[in-house]
C-alpha cells in the first residue's frame, strides 16, 4: 500500500515568473525610494530657505526700525538737516531716535569673498556689530537715496533698501537658497513735528 501513493498535479513557478516578479518588485521599490529621496531633499531646500528667510528678516527688521526713528543730523553725525547719508563703504549713516550716530553696512569677511552685515555705533570706542550670522552670504547691499534726503525738503524722508542673500555651508551647491529682497523705509515723524 505504500508503493501506491500518488504523486498529483505538481505546482510551482519557473524561474522565468520568478525573474520577472523581482523585476517588477525592484522596479517598484526603486521609483518609491527615488520618491522618497527627492521629497527629503525638497524638504531640506525648504527648510534652508526658510532659516535664510527667518535670519534676513530679523536684519531688516532691525535696522528699518532704526531708519524709521531717524532724525535730522547735526553737524557730529550728518550734515545740517539731512536724514540720511551714503557712507563711503556703501553703507547707510544716520542720527536714531536717541541721538546717536549710526550705520549700516556690508563688510567682507577676512580670507573669504563672503560678506555680512554691521551696524557700527560712531561714539566712544565705535562698537561694531554683526546683524546677520556668518552661516549667510549677503551678496550685496545697496541704498537708493530718496529726493527727500535734501536740505530744506518738507518731504517725508524715505530710504529704499535691495539685499541680496544666499545660504552658505550646504554641501550641495544646489541647496544653497538665494534670496533678493527690497524694502522701502520712511521716517515715522516729519521732522516739523519732532
Amino acid at each position: 500500500m505504500l508503493n501506491k501513493i500518488k504523486i498529483t498535479n505538481r505546482s510551482g513557478y519557473t524561474l522565468i515568473e520568478i525573474m520577472v516578479g523581482v523585476t517588477i518588485f525592484m522596479l517598484i521599490l526603486a521609483v518609491s525610494t527615488d520618491f522618497f529621496v527627492s521629497s527629503l531633499e525638497m524638504q531640506q531646500k525648504a527648510l534652508l530657505s526658510q532659516q535664510l528667510l527667518d535670519n534676513i528678516s530679523y536684519s531688516l527688521e532691525y535696522m528699518g526700525k532704526a531708519l524709521r526713528m531717524a532724525q535730522k543730523g547735526d553737524d557730529a553725525c550728518l550734515a545740517t538737516d539731512t536724514n540720511y547719508e551714503i557712507t563711503g563703504r556703501g553703507g547707510i549713516k544716520f542720527l536714531d531716535y536717541q541721538s546717536k550716530c549710526k550705520e549700516f553696512y556690508r563688510e567682507t569677511l577676512t580670507g573669504y569673498t563672503t560678506g555680512i552685515l554691521k551696524v557700527q555705533f560712531w561714539e566712544g570706542s565705535n562698537p561694531v556689530f554683526s546683524l546677520t550670522p556668518e552661516s549667510l552670504d549677503v551678496v550685496s547691499f545697496k541704498i537708493a537715496p530718496s529726493s527727500s534726503w535734501n536740505d530744506g525738503d518738507d518731504k517725508q524722508p524715505i530710504v529704499t533698501l535691495f539685499l541680496e542673500v544666499k545660504g552658505i555651508g550646504s554641501k550641495k551647491p544646489e541647496f544653497q537658497p538665494v534670496i533678493k529682497i527690497q524694502t522701502t523705509i520712511s521716517q515715522r515723524n516729519l521732522d516739523d513735528q519732532i
